[in-house]
């Protein structure tokens, strides 16, 4: 009984396993549908003409054929399709080996492979029909409704619509060109993600480029850059991270971020920025800084926030700078809590006690506006407790007060000051630059200075003008001193101040970039060298005699 049940147990058992193993091999199993002639035996057989193949859901056609019927190999011949019966998957070629066992057709000369709306185009194509995963090699190009791919390498995974691009990978969009050495395409939302270096031009000119690699959108025309920098006709964009909407004009910034406007040449950096191309409008944030380029000079301004406005009317043209305000010229330093640079007329207003210096010139007010001229300062108007030190060849403090006051400035210094309203007035006057006699102090409605090489030359009152001289004998801190006097030189800003506040990461202007490296034409093989290559890795041709 139990040697009985043992026997009928492995008979059952040997049954299913052979019939298993039949199965598995029927379905693996190269099968010859149709050939013209039929010529050789013992495993090796000729296909001549109109030859059709079966291997699975896989349908294969060509003119001629080797087939290897206990290796389960084909090698064919002249016009080869390989057509899959369940996947829209085509491939054509002149020459291909197809292997039924490990299912990998490998695809010689002018090989077309599709699906769907995705082509390619290559010399030499591995396709791995097991893991539907297509191989190709010394060059090729994807074309699909939108865009065109080429590389030298590549691979192409059906199942997922993913294709993998290697070395001198260049995408051609109805919109832009871009190069890079390493990219990723998704043909089904049509993303494109790139590493390492990547530059792209696009049909207007403009230029994008990453040293990091990027990431697009390119349906959607979005773009996101790593060590990225975006330049067109009026601006530059650089930033760590960059992201681009065309359709909106804007670009956002994170990390070293700069924006520079060309026509202004005014370049704005921060932590994080963001910017409309259209509307010429820009934000910037975290430790801001702009620097307005001149010819002979460049003009820095520090602060917490900024934003920038480049419209068409005179009204929206202008840099506004919030809390924290630090300039630096090389003829003019100053802090405010906030200002107004003003593009039309290149005037700065400072608001909430600002502190102006100029050469040996300190001048303060509830408000005032410098204007620059010819790159140089040229005016300055001050409303409101004004109160203006200048520092004499002695370093002793000449002084100013009034409601209000105009400063004029040449070749960067003080040249004369206009003051209207409860003037008020003290300086020392000096023999020779050298000797102090005494102080002057003048109460005047009105009164003009004029000086020369920054010290006062002289001085012209109003009516009924209320002066007092004291001798220099009597001079002391009380009556050689106007009330609301304060010397703040210690909050005076310098390039110091500037380099801790934000050193820019400049752009490197050698930086590599595909564009500019010469054309390399690929030589792909000749048949002659293709059947050579086929010889070393065993196959052996046919003789022409057969």
């Amino acid at each position: 009984m139990t040697s009985s049940l043992f026997r009928n147990t492995f008979f059952l058992l040997t049954f299913w396993a052979v019939c298993f193993s039949s199965q598995a091999q029927e379905k693996s199993t190269l099968i010859i549908n149709n050939a013209g002639d039929l010529i050789g035996s013992k495993g090796f057989e000729r296909l001549l003409g109109d030859v059709q193949m079966k291997h699975k859901n896989t349908l294969i056609y060509c003119d001629s054929a080797h087939f290897f019927r206990e290796e389960n190999k084909a090698r064919l011949f002249g016009n080869v399709r390989i057509v899959d019966e369940v996947d829209p998957v085509k491939t054509t070629s002149r020459y291909a080996e197809y292997d039924g066992n490990t299912q990998l057709a490998k695809l010689r000369n002018n090989v077309v492979f599709s699906n769907d709306k995705t082509t390619l185009n290559t010399e030499y194509l591995d396709y791995d029909r097991l893991g539907n995963i297509a191989y190709y090699y010394n060059d090729g190009k994807v074309v699909d409704s939108v865009n065109v791919l080429t590389s030298e390498r590549g691979t192409y995974e059906v199942s997922i619509e993913k294709i993998t691009f290697k070395n001198n990978v260049v995408l051609v969009n109805p919109d832009y060109t871009m190069k890079t050495n390493d990219l990723v395409y998704f043909t089904i939302p049509k993303t494109a993600e790139t590493k390492g270096l990547t530059n792209l031009v696009s049909k207007d000119g403009n230029t994008l480029d990453a040293q990091n690699g990027s990431f697009y959108d390119t349906e959607g025309k979005k773009f996101r850059f790593f060590d990225g920098v975006v330049e067109s006709e009026t601006s530059r964009i650089k930033a760590k991270e960059l992201y681009y909407s065309e359709l909106e004009a804007y670009y956002e910034g994170k990390e070293d971020v700069s924006v520079l406007n060309k026509e202004r040449q005014i370049e704005v950096f921060g932590d994080v920025g963001e910017y409309w191309e259209e509307r010429k409008y820009s934000q910037v944030y975290g430790n801001a800084l702009v620097r307005r380029y001149f010819e002979k000079d460049t003009l820095y301004m520090a602060s917490d926030s900024l934003i920038s406005q480049d419209g068409e009317a005179d009204s929206m043209k202008y840099l506004l700078a919030f809390r924290a305000v630090k300039i630096v010229k090389t003829d003019l330093s100053g802090v405010a809590d906030s200002l107004v640079y003003n593009y039309s007329d290149s005037s700065i207003q400072l608001f909430k006690d600002p502190v102006m210096w100029n050469q040996k010139s300190q001048i303060t007010a509830d408000s005032m506006v410098f204007y620059i001229a010819n790159e140089e300062l040229d005016r300055v108007f001050m409303k409101d407790k004004v109160f203006v030190i200048t520092q004499d060849t002695l370093m002793n403090f000449n002084q100013m007060k009034g409601r209000t006051m105009v400063g004029y400035f040449e070749e960067g210094q003080m040249d004369k000051i206009d003051i209207d309203g409860n003037g008020e007035s003290l300086y020392f006057a000096l023999q020779a630059d050298t000797i102090s006699q005494g102080v002057n102090k003048t109460l005047s409605a009105n009164i003009k200075l004029r000086f020369k090489n920054g010290a006062i030359q002289r001085v012209t009152y109003g009516i009924k003008p209320d002066g007092k001289f004291t001798p220099f004998q009597l001079i002391n801190e009380q009556n050689s001193r106007l009330e609301g006097f304060t010397w703040r030189l210690e909050e005076k800003p310098d390039m110091d101040d500037i380099h801790a506040w934000r050193k820019p990461e400049e752009i490197d202007p050698d930086a590599e970039n595909l564009f500019n490296e010469p054309e390399v034409e690929l030589i792909l093989p000749t048949e002659e060298e293709i059947q050579k290559s086929l010889q070393k890795r065993g196959w052996k041709p046919e003789k022409k005699t057969l």
